[in-house]
C-alpha cells in the first residue's frame, strides 16, 4: 500500500448527496443503473454510472445518501458522461455495498 500525504488526501472532494434519479442503462457492459445525484447548490446535481443492481432496486436508491468523489474529470462511459463516482466496496462475490450515513446530513457535506 503507498502511503500519501495530507495534502494529496485533502484534494480528494468526497462529499454526500441524495439519488434524485434512477434509470436503467441496458448499454452498460455490466448491468449498471444511470444515477442523478444531488450535491445542494454550491456543486448541483451530477450524473453517474453504477454498478449496484445485485444489491439494491431503483426504489431502494430513490433517496438514498451516498458518499461520491465529485472531482474528478468527467469520464465517458457509453452515451452518459459520468460526472462523479459514488463509493461502495465490493463484498466476496463481487457485488458492490454502498458508503453512505447512518443520518441525513446536508447534501454537498464534506467528509472530513
Amino acid at each position: 500500500m503507498e502511503t500519501i500525504s495530507w495534502q494529496d488526501f485533502a484534494k480528494v472532494e468526497l462529499r454526500i448527496g441524495t439519488i434524485i434519479a434512477v434509470d436503467d442503462f441496458p448499454q452498460a457492459r455490466k448491468p449498471a443503473y444511470k444515477l442523478q445525484v444531488d450535491f445542494g447548490s454550491d456543486i448541483g446535481v451530477k450524473k453517474s454510472s453504477a454498478q449496484i443492481t445485485t444489491l439494491y432496486s431503483k426504489e431502494q436508491l430513490l433517496g438514498r445518501q451516498v458518499l461520491a468523489v465529485v472531482n474528478f474529470p468527467p469520464k465517458q462511459i457509453g452515451p452518459i458522461q459520468s460526472e462523479c463516482l459514488v463509493t461502495g466496496f465490493a463484498r466476496e462475490d463481487g457485488a458492490i455495498v454502498l458508503v453512505g450515513v447512518d443520518s441525513p446530513v446536508p447534501n454537498g457535506a464534506k467528509l472530513g
